[in-house]
């Protein structure tokens, strides 16, 4: 589809992309009510699923980014706005990110999505959903593309994806969050991503993860390197990166995707920016805004009106419901 004209157009201060993307961070304080149930994994682990209910028979499944998770503020934001919209919600902790640590020295990466299947088929078990949309915001968009792409049986309920301030070029992107602009956000990961990641060898030993690599990663690829790469079996970060980057896979998306990336998103590469896979694709619409940070897109300082990309949601939702 032909690149969208958005609808964007935020405030004065919200045309800095730091303020754009810190502020739910910062100010949002809605809170949800989920009911969490615990689904057992294949290989005898879990993923901890956490629903808000109206009753609907249209379900939203929220992908939060990385070291995100069902309580993350842009998760809450949105199903907040589609419960009002009588839409029910739910948001996947992905492993290790709900709160309890999982069973394994792996945990999630940005491209594994044979739990997002898992969390789907367990939603159609339950026979209230007739429409499904996938909703994936950073790393959650990574992957809500790549399931999209590389899925060969996508249950017929599965409408469509949107995803939100996406990487689609990890490799990129961890280049891009190496900037000095970059640098707070980047250490932020760090810091966390290293305290689970010591944890788990303290857990396994078996894993036979180098303590010394860890503790010095300074960057994604230095983490990558040192974790994701040996515990998933890829030969290093680029291997993962190339992998599981979802641009590749957009080309084989057959169903409705909506993707939102802001310009000014710094998390992003222009390599992150798949122009070319999108411009003459059938049911791909790629939406570029001025403005909107890194998963921001607020619009209204302290006012009510910070719903842009929730409306653009349910917008998509409505047009491609049946």
């Amino acid at each position: 589809m032909p690149l969208i004209k958005s609808t964007y157009k935020p405030r004065v201060l919200f045309r800095n992309h730091h303020f754009n993307t810190a502020y739910k961070r910062l100010f949002f304080t809605k809170t949800i009510n989920y009911s969490r149930e615990r689904i057992k994994t294949s290989d005898d682990d879990f993923i901890d699923l956490d629903s808000a209910s109206v009753g609907s028979d249209t379900l939203v499944l929220a992908l939060h980014g990385l070291e995100g998770s069902s309580q993350s503020k842009y998760i809450i934001s949105a199903l907040n706005f589609l419960n009002s919209q009588n839409i029910d919600g739910a948001a996947i902790n992905f492993r290790g990110c709900g709160g309890e640590d999982n069973y394994k020295p792996y945990s999630y990466h940005s491209g594994k999505t044979d739990d997002v299947d898992l969390a789907i088929t367990h939603l159609l078990s339950l026979n209230k959903y007739r429409n499904i949309f996938l909703l994936g915001y950073s790393m959650g968009g990574n992957i809500a593309l790549k399931y999209m792409g590389t899925s060969k049986n996508t249950p017929f309920e599965v409408k469509g994806a949107v995803a939100i301030s996406v990487p689609c070029d990890l490799g990129g992107s961890a280049n891009a969050l190496e900037s000095l602009s970059n640098l707070l956000y980047q250490n932020m990961f760090m810091k966390t991503l290293k305290e689970k990641a010591l944890l788990k060898l303290n857990k396994f030993p078996e894993a036979n993860l180098n303590k010394v690599a860890i503790e010095s990663s300074k960057t994604f690829k230095d983490f990558d390197n040192a974790v994701t790469a040996p515990l998933f079996g890829y030969k290093n970060a680029e291997d993962y990166w190339q992998t599981n980057s979802s641009k590749q896979f957009i080309p084989e998306i057959q169903k409705p995707a909506l993707l939102i990336n802001a310009l000014d998103d710094s998390f992003l590469s222009e390599s992150c920016f798949p122009f070319s896979e999108t411009k003459n694709h059938q049911k791909v619409y790629f939406e570029t805004p001025k403005y909107g940070g890194h998963a921001g897109f607020n619009s209204t300082l302290f006012g009510k009106d910070l719903l842009w990309s929730e409306k653009r949601v349910l917008e998509f939702i409505k047009h491609n419901i049946s």
